[in-house]
């Protein structure tokens, strides 16, 4: 069996190599920064750094978004672990953590995760959050094309999966139908002392935005 930093190594150059040049904020850098969340809650929460490190860096290869169907994602991930030496254990943890982390519209809560897999979950919601969040969530909306915001479109309650991708929302809108409600999410006590700060970020962006949007500052 491969050692487990070999695999690692091969592990960031395999996703910087698919990712470097991806524009809405699924890029390498998103993986970089999820990856040192990951590794930081992990710590704190006495986890397995192994397997937080290996699926935090490879769980946006699985993303529809990236690929003809998530299955056809998964099977990429999958060909990678056994290709670069991962056991079947080991394996097996990693693509249940990248198949069920995944926010989704709230639409997977009823998926039980790991602490590994709560970890990873954790890291990627926080680089949701806060000034990285709000950058992301701009850069997602140019690159599809979603408006900044539109007063007439209110948030969407109790979306299913097909109408959270549907694009039929707005940039501010996407705060309400998914980053305000991350801060409540969070699963470890590390990750939910880290979202305080950012979720408080969004609140004050939010009211400068609408501020601003009636020239009132």
């Amino acid at each position: 069996m491969t050692d487990k930093k070999t695999i690692l190594e091969k592990a960031r150059t395999f996703v910087f190599q698919e990712l470097a040049s991806e524009s809405s904020g699924h890029d390498w850098w998103h993986i970089h920064r999820v990856t040192q969340n990951a590794i930081t809650i992990a710590k704190q929460e006495g986890a397995d750094l192994f397997i937080c490190e290996l699926a935090a860096l490879l769980h946006d290869i699985a993303d529809a978004k990236f690929n003809e169907s998530e299955a056809a994602g998964l099977q990429i991930v999958q060909n990678w672990l056994t290709t670069n030496g991962v056991s079947a254990s080991d394996s097996e943890h990693i693509l249940h953590i990248i198949q069920y982390m995944s926010f989704k519209g709230g639409t997977q809560s009823h998926v039980s995760l790991s602490l590994e897999g709560q970890i990873v979950q954790d890291a990627d919601r926080l680089d949701a959050l806060g000034a990285i969040g709000i950058a992301r969530t701009m850069a997602y909306s140019g690159h599809f094309g979603r408006p900044i915001h539109d007063p007439t479109r209110k948030p969407r309650e109790q979306l299913n999966l097909e109408e959270y991708r549907n694009g039929q929302d707005t940039a501010i809108m996407h705060f309400y139908e998914k980053l305000l409600k991350l801060k409540d999410l969070m699963n470890t006590t590390h990750a939910k002392k880290m979202a305080q700060g950012r979720h408080q970020f969004l609140e004050v962006y939010l009211e400068q935005f609408y501020a601003e949007w009636e020239a009132e500052r």
